[in-house]
């Protein structure tokens, strides 16, 4: 397998995995980072850009050749590292915890109204 395939292919992993974790779509990686831009860290973030312009340049023989891939390969084992370390499950169980927090709060605010309201009329 030459050099550019297997860079295209780790570049295809990270779309993949960007699509997995953040639910992002894209034809591209570039569109897949425009569309995660604010779910990723700034670090991540000017990684997943070295990425595009690697992508870019693949399809470029001369541009191929002038593209440094160890900073390729740094740059794409950096966001699969961050993309590694998201737990799905803690951040489906975050958002449950705080739509059931933002539902008692507003029955507590409710009921206290109502609580009010009745000893206001002197129902109570």
């Amino acid at each position: 397998m030459t050099e550019s395939q297997d860079t295209q292919s780790r570049l295809d992993d990270v779309r993949a995995q960007l699509r997995a974790v953040h639910r992002v779509r894209g034809r591209s990686l570039e569109q897949a980072v425009r569309r995660s831009r604010r779910l990723l860290p700034r670090e991540v973030r000017r990684d997943a850009q070295v990425l595009v312009r690697a992508e870019q340049a693949l399809g470029h023989p001369l541009l191929q050749m002038q593209t440094d891939m160890d900073a390729v390969r740094r740059a794409q084992d950096n966001v699969q590292r961050h993309l590694d370390s998201i737990d799905l499950a803690d951040r489906r169980r975050g958002r449950l915890l705080g739509l059931a927090g933002v539902l008692a709060f507003n029955f507590l605010v409710v009921g206290a109204l109502f609580l009010g309201w009745l000893i206001w009329s002197g129902q109570v």
